[in-house]
């Protein structure tokens, strides 16, 4: 049997927002034990450089760097928080920023360099997840489900793990561990998006301008045609692929209203897609803050929807934790995508190994 080992995995998803750090023991396998973790905002700045990059396969020079720099400061920073020697720690999982993804046309793109965090930390770095499941015909998204699944050992079936970021995806989780999986629409973007073109702010903070407004269905039932919603899963999503759908003149707190129940619709819609209706749905990501966005779900999907804390997990950290214990998955070479996940022919593993000057791995 493998050793269990502390890894740290780190997230930095398509709200743009900033980085999640958070250690984890694991085998691949098994959740050994959840250590803590923390948040790193971006300031408005690099933030809204990092979101002029998306869309673009190459981002302007030194974005990549700084990107790569700051999550190597928030890895120390972990380490030293947790009161841990670095030797203490087996591997990083390293996301890096998804600023392109294209599946229709066999891409994705992903900044942050793995051989320069490996350089900076002094730490084993996984990287490059999605590359070799996008060679072999996958999606390459989402990629959580792995872990989702060893989230939910132990919880009855079938159950959803829905995470709201950027993009919504939910993992569905059935009997015998079977595993499904796909990007469901959006999530926080288009919301996000309206809040910042039209009051300044990055969000709607607590929903106050969604729980203001009056929701145009017409607009909900209009979104709802586009054939993504048709398409059965596995699937997935650029962050941006519905930016052109447009609600014209709408009051401020009417489209904010709207937008929250184009989000809730779409993941409600995506039960069509699933082998039995889950009986309970869990909730990750930023959206989970989202009091307006919740309620819409409860109202739409019938059943239980509550974050995932009520299991006792932090919601706030589930996509970083899921990275670390992809990367002892990689190391151990372990598959991370599935048929079921990415719509890859056979389970892959996946990602790349990047040593430190004068350390040698301690997994595997």
């Amino acid at each position: 049997m493998i050793e269990p080992v502390w890894a740290i995995g780190l997230m930095s998803g398509t709200s743009g927002d900033g980085i999640d750090a958070a250690l984890l023991k694991t085998d691949g396998e098994r959740i050994i034990e959840t250590g803590p973790g923390i948040g790193e905002a971006y300031d408005p700045a690099f933030r809204a450089r990092l979101k002029a990059a998306y869309g673009q396969w190459d981002p302007p020079a030194g974005l990549e760097r700084e990107l790569t720099e700051r999550h190597a400061a928030v890895v120390l920073r972990l380490v030293a928080e947790a009161g841990k020697r670095p030797v203490e720690v087996g591997l990083v999982g390293f996301h890096g920023q998804t600023i392109l993804h294209e599946p229709e046309r066999h891409r994705t793109r992903q900044i942050g360099d793995g051989a320069l965090l490996a350089e900076l930390t002094g730490l084993p770095v996984v990287n490059d997840f999605r590359s070799a499941d996008m060679a072999a015909g996958g999606e390459g998204a989402p990629f959580a489900p792995v872990y989702h699944r060893a989230l939910a050992a132990g919880l009855e079936k079938p159950v959803a793990m829905l995470n709201i970021g950027g993009v919504s995806n939910v993992t569905w989780i059935g009997e015998g561990d079977a595993l499904i999986a796909f990007d469901t629409g959006p999530g926080n973007a288009l919301i996000d998006d309206w809040a910042m073109r039209h009051t300044g702010e990055p969000v709607d903070r607590d929903g106050a301008l969604a729980k203001s407004g009056v929701v145009d269905e017409a607009a909900v039932a209009r979104f709802l045609e586009n054939p993504y919603f048709e398409r059965p899963a596995p699937k997935s999503l650029d962050r941006d692929a519905f930016k052109a759908f447009s609600l014209g003149r709408m009051k401020v707190a009417d489209g904010a209203a709207t937008l929250t129940a184009i989000t809730a619709a779409s993941i409600a819609a995506g039960v069509a897609h699933l082998p039995a209706p889950p009986k309970r749905w869990l909730v990750c990501g930023g959206g989970r803050h989202n009091p307006a966005l919740m309620e819409a779900l409860r109202a739409r999907l019938g059943v239980a929807v509550d974050p995932i804390e009520a299991i006792g997990w932090d919601g706030d950290l589930i996509e970083a934790q899921a990275f670390a214990f992809m990367a002892v998955r990689s190391r151990r070479g372990l598959p991370i995508s599935f048929p079921g996940t990415t719509g890859v022919k056979q389970p892959m593993s996946g990602g790349r190994l990047h040593q430190p000057p004068a350390r040698t791995a301690k997994v595997g």
